[in-house]
């Protein structure tokens, strides 16, 4: 048995969900700001998540939902989500991002992933509050990857983590197998191995005996 863990936005998606709710309350660029330097480990995620809550506060829900209608999965993800799961491999999504948006360009590709781990940001009055609450703000990924191994009674050593920010580091620095999706600058020595497609992230797969080789 094998757990693979991936991060959403930047990885699984090239959708950033905070930008695309940016977009709709006039914050974008601010919102790309704040990213970029916490994809960086110029700042600490959770600073960078709940100043980005904030800027969205007030926007209408039905302008955030609209928002995650725009969430999509990166040609090539599905396929790979599909071949973990036929091949028997539990499969998980731990993102700082948001529950919604992860749920919304799954549903569109007809996929499921076994584990979801992800933030949310309230409602209330129809807007968003500001705010934003979850188990990877303060928490981090590596705790929730060990979470996970022990709930299926596997071993750390036997678990894959791929992502590509700083706020990946934790578990790609715990998994078994890290794998960096066009990693940042400041992740990249943490990877054992880099890919840049969905195609080569499935080649390394099949080369480490997790996915069958399709021929």
């Amino acid at each position: 048995m094998t757990l693979v863990a991936f991060d959403f936005d930047g990885t699984l998606s090239d959708s950033e969900m905070t930008v695309l709710l940016g977009e709709r309350r006039g914050v974008a660029d601010e919102m790309a700001a704040i990213t970029e330097r916490a994809m960086n480990d110029e700042i600490d995620y959770a600073t960078s998540l709940r100043e980005r809550a904030d800027l969205l506060s007030g926007l209408d829900t039905a302008e955030a939902d609209a928002a995650f209608d725009r969430v999509e999965l990166r040609p090539g993800a599905a396929g790979v989500i599909e071949a973990l799961t036929d091949a028997g491999v539990t499969t998980a999504i731990l993102t700082g991002g948001f529950e919604r948006g992860v749920e919304k360009a799954l549903a569109r590709e007809a996929v499921a992933v076994d584990h979801v781990v992800a933030n949310r940001l309230p409602r209330a009055n129809g807007e968003l509050t500001g705010d934003v609450e979850g188990p990877l703000i303060e928490g981090t990924k590596d705790d929730a990857l060990a979470s996970l191994a022990e709930t299926i009674s596997l071993p750390l050593a036997e678990t894959v983590a791929v992502g590509d920010g700083a706020n990946d580091l934790p578990m790609l620095e715990v998994a078994g197998l890290a794998i960096g999706f066009d990693p940042k600058p400041a992740v990249a020595p943490a990877c054992d191995r880099s890919v840049t497609t969905m195609a080569e992230l499935r080649d390394r797969l099949v080369a480490r005996g997790i996915l069958p080789d399709a021929d």
